[in-house]
């Protein structure tokens, strides 16, 4: 019986040949001719090698010249030319052997070098010791960070609060932590060199908006709400985020937070609040944009924000609903492989929140110090002062260009080096050029802190002033 099945076949397939159109055996017969040559034929050629001498290895080793392995830097570069600090960065500061107003530390609340803080941190550091030599989830969680994460969710009115040992690290990591590949994310254009790394490690989709405007956040959400109609599959999977900071490192504007939320709710997107330079600052007790504006906590997703600046240490933390927090314990990067944050700073920062409940005027006091500085650098011949007037880091730009940023910079640093011989201590605001997304203008940073009295804001804008009439004019 197989034989017979074998032959039947063998009968079918010649039938089949007989019937075949002759084009359709011309193909295949091309096509069986071209695979017997590739099977029987060298893919390529051996080249004749010709052996050097000793003598010309030698030459073309010498002659060879290595890339570098970075490009080269001018000895004048600002990041190899920089100022040396002697002693607490407080309100008066040594920099270089000279001693100098502080307008360049973000030290808001003067808390960097208050005796109480510096109390609570030496008893903690004999306590605890120096480090801790591990990250929270292997033997680096001490009893001083649960304490402080559970004041700052008190103090925020949130469910639950993390803490990171490094500011910039915290919302680098968070962001990562939520958003993936495909999630959309809206950010605005001014966003701080943090959040541009954190979206650079999420690897979603970025769509970047006009700086507070949010009528082309709108028509960017309307374009997306209409692509999520022609693919509702791939709408359903898909996340969508708005990341702002509240007050804006690089401009020192806010954000529009009421319109924010309502746009959150039309187009069902969630908002991270990046706060580092709005928490202790704005609000009647110092939580920020959202107690400014008398928004509801719960309405934004998660709130960000260092430790940095008000609270005077190191670090930073997240805060919002507990199980969006609890993600970031087993996401956030900065939180699983950093070591955790030293209990020394932990301490400190406990106390500068008792400090700062404890004296709710101080965040009225550095308002009106604010506008003090900002109203008196109003018609500085040639800057223009960019910046909320309540913001307590806003920034000078040359009004006219030169048409060169290298020569810009030049000019402010005039400005800078001069105040800082009459004993006012600015900076210039620095940026990876290459790296950033949207580099900003040249500025000179100008910090406010509440310790700076009436008549030294006084004499800083003044001598401000003169500095820009006689170099710029």
């Amino acid at each position: 019986m197989a034989m017979v099945g074998e032959q039947w076949v063998l009968v079918e397939m010649v039938q089949a040949l007989y019937e075949a159109p002759a084009y359709h055996l011309i193909l295949e017969g091309i096509l069986i001719l071209w695979i017997i040559r590739l099977l029987f034929s060298k893919t390529y050629k051996l080249q004749e090698r010709s052996d050097l001498t000793a003598k010309e290895k030698e030459e073309l080793i010498e002659e060879w010249q290595p890339e570098p392995l970075v490009p080269p830097v001018p000895k004048d570069h600002p990041a190899l030319n920089y100022n040396i600090v002697s002693g607490p960065p407080g309100h008066k500061i040594v920099v270089n052997g000279k001693e100098c107003i502080n307008f360049a530390s973000f030290n808001f609340l003067g808390l960097l070098d208050n005796a109480r803080v510096k109390e609570a941190a030496l008893a903690s550091l004999k306590k605890y010791g120096v480090g801790t030599c591990g990250p929270r989830g292997f033997y680096g969680t001490f009893d001083v960070h649960l304490e402080l994460e559970e004041r700052l969710a008190k103090f925020m009115k949130t469910e639950e609060a993390i803490i990171y040992s490094y500011g910039f690290a915290t919302i680098a990591s968070a962001i990562p932590a939520y958003s993936k590949r495909g999630d959309i994310v809206f950010v605005d254009k001014a966003a701080c060199f943090a959040i541009q790394k954190g979206l650079q490690a999420s690897r979603s989709d970025i769509k970047l908006f006009e700086h507070n405007d949010m009528a082309h956040l709108e028509c960017l959400l309307k374009e997306q709400e209409i692509e999520d109609q022609k693919n509702p599959r791939k709408a359903r999977v898909t996340r969508r985020f708005i990341v702002v900071e509240g007050l804006y490192m690089n401009t020192g504007s806010i954000c529009p937070l009421p319109e924010l939320v309502k746009l959150k709710y039309k187009y069902k997107a969630r908002i991270f609040l990046e706060e580092s330079l709005s928490f202790g600052v704005l609000g009647e007790h110092g939580r920020g944009v959202t107690e400014h504006f008398g928004i509801n906590i719960d309405d934004i997703d998660l709130i960000s924000a260092n430790m940095e600046n008000s609270l005077a240490s190191i670090g930073g933390f997240c805060c919002g609903r507990s199980f969006v927090i609890d993600h970031q314990r087993l996401s956030g990067q900065g939180y699983c492989f950093s070591a955790s944050l030293p209990p020394l700073l932990a301490a400190a920062a406990i106390e500068a929140l008792n400090i700062m409940e404890e004296n709710p005027d101080i965040f009225q006091v550095l308002r009106k110090k604010c506008k003090q500085i900002h109203k008196a650098l109003q018609g500085t011949y040639g800057l223009k002062v960019v910046g909320e007037s309540f913001s307590p880091a806003f920034h000078l730009q040359l009004e006219e260009s030169t048409g060169s940023r290298e020569n810009d910079i030049k000019l402010l640093q005039r400005i800078v080096d001069q105040c800082m011989n009459r004993n006012i201590a600015l900076t210039q605001a620095h940026y990876l050029e290459k790296e950033e997304k949207n580099l900003p203008l040249p500025s000179i940073r100008i910090v406010v802190t509440v310790e700076q009295t009436e008549k030294e804001l006084e004499k800083a804008a003044s001598t401000i002033k003169e500095a820009a009439q006689s170099i710029l004019s």
